[in-house]
């Protein structure tokens, strides 16, 4: 009988052994999709993806705040990317994600996502210039062979940015 292990446990033992293969720069990111636009994460800081659960509200919160949701008994702060990101707010329908990506860094943080793209490879794709004018967490891009541009999105810097952790009106 083969011994049951959790979503959780499973993505964590996939990350360590991506990460030992000294692969990670091959397929170590993550892609996901927030409104119209393609993102790239480190796989190591991408945490782990739920199925949009029931979000409560909190009053007195800018919009791009989505609430904030129960994961196993733990509380987690829900921004909508795309809506943070000054796009339309995000759809909460089936093909939504939530990303918890501050468990890492010690913060109960999630991104509520369009949809998840599933992991890419960065040798199969172009850098481009770096946006001087973007936030630090977002500066890096590239393209694909598909005409996609994508940019990658660094955690930390974001977990850092006080315009991401001031969510009050």
């Amino acid at each position: 009988m083969t011994k049951k292990i959790s979503l959780h446990d499973f993505q964590s033992y996939l990350a360590a052994r991506l990460a030992g293969t000294g692969n990670q720069s091959s397929a170590g990111l993550l892609g996901i999709q927030a409104g119209p636009d393609y993102w790239l994460l480190d796989l190591a800081d991408s945490g782990e993806i739920v199925p949009l659960t029931p979000l409560t509200s909190v009053p007195l919160t800018l919009p791009w705040f989505a609430g904030v949701a129960n994961i196993r008994g733990n509380l987690y702060s829900v921004v909508d990317l795309a809506a943070f990101l000054g796009k339309e707010a995000t759809p909460q329908n089936a093909s939504s994600r939530l990303l918890l990506i501050g468990t890492r860094h010690g913060s109960n943080a999630a991104l509520l996502v369009t949809r998840m793209i599933g992991l890419r490879n960065v040798e199969a794709l172009h850098p481009e210039a770096a946006d001087a004018a973007a936030p630090t967490w977002a500066q890096e891009s590239y393209s694909d062979n598909e005409g996609r541009r994508w940019k990658k999105l660094k955690v930390r810097e974001l977990l850092a940015d006080e315009a991401f952790m001031d969510i009050g009106v």
